[in-house]
């Protein structure tokens, strides 16, 4: 796919091949000089549905913003984690590797995601190094997938604690219409509540271990109880956008909450704040 606007190019790219399955990356340019900063744009999907792109609105908020933008398929459902941080991982390096060739620069890059893709973007910001999620061969021998900045929109930051926020929801009466199949969505992915723990961003600051905290910003409508409630777990009287911030200011990162109308949410009234994010970090 090969398609120009007056404002911005889009082209598709295989990025990496598992087997007969190649894996696409979906490239914003905005018209004109460069080199680009570039984002990573991370589709969400309850880590087991959804695409590229799920991505196409907010991108070309970003690209028509003066961004280049890389939406993102990876590996997802069954295929169960780390497998879509291993791929994050890969792209990040593939685009770095090739920025010449591409027109972008290789030196401002940032991520975002929406809710289950917002915690990947951020895990993914977080363990640039983590030699599982390093570990795919794209030909970038000496390229490092560190990212500068990230936006996230309603992530799902702490998986374990929303999956025991749906079962607790899924047993009141009435049961929370907005549960549906999150329950098993979180199984099919992280396969254990162990890896729902190990693989996430608000437990890894609360265990004080070793991350990256580059800046970031949480985009969070309201009201929003799939991503925006107190964990009954935490000793923290915080709902988790809150308690992420908390912690990860503690942790000696710089991050942004920023609240607006539920309603709203898919439009214009989150892509400009998180274009204007990005615009500050890396333009």
């Amino acid at each position: 796919m090969v398609t120009d606007t007056l404002n911005f190019t889009v082209e598709d790219f295989e990025y990496i091949r598992h087997g007969e399955h190649g894996l696409a990356l979906r490239l914003f340019r905005p018209v004109g000089a460069g080199p680009f900063p570039v984002v990573v744009d991370l589709h969400g999907g309850a880590w087991t549905n959804g695409d590229l792109s799920g991505c196409n609105d907010r991108d070309e908020v970003l690209a028509n913003a003066g961004l280049a933008v890389a939406a993102l398929d990876f590996r997802q459902a069954a295929d169960g984690y780390p497998s879509s941080v291993a791929d994050i991982n890969a792209a990040i390096r593939w685009l770095k590797a090739r920025a010449g060739e591409l027109n972008l620069d290789a030196a401002r890059v940032g991520i975002t995601g929406q809710s289950s893709g917002g915690h990947l973007a951020m895990l993914a910001a977080m363990r640039p190094e983590d030699p599982r999620y390093a570990a795919l061969n794209v030909g970038t021998a000496g390229v490092d997938a560190r990212v500068c900045c990230v936006g996230m929109t309603w992530p799902v930051i702490n998986p374990i604690s929303r999956y025991n926020h749906a079962i607790r929801q899924r047993a009141s009466n009435p049961p929370a219409a907005w549960v549906g199949t999150i329950p098993e969505k979180h199984d099919v992915y992280w396969q254990s509540e162990a890896n729902m723990i190990e693989g996430n961003p608000m437990l890894a600051l609360e265990r004080g271990e070793a991350v990256e905290t580059p800046p970031a910003m949480w985009i969070q409508g309201r009201p929003d109880p799939v991503h925006d409630y107190r964990d009954p777990d935490s000793t923290l009287d915080l709902n988790e956008p809150e308690r992420f911030a908390a912690n990860y200011r503690k942790a000696g990162g710089e991050i942004d909450v920023v609240y607006i109308d539920q309603a709203t949410r898919s439009s214009n009234a989150s892509y400009d704040p998180l274009a204007a994010f990005f615009r500050k970090h890396l333009i």
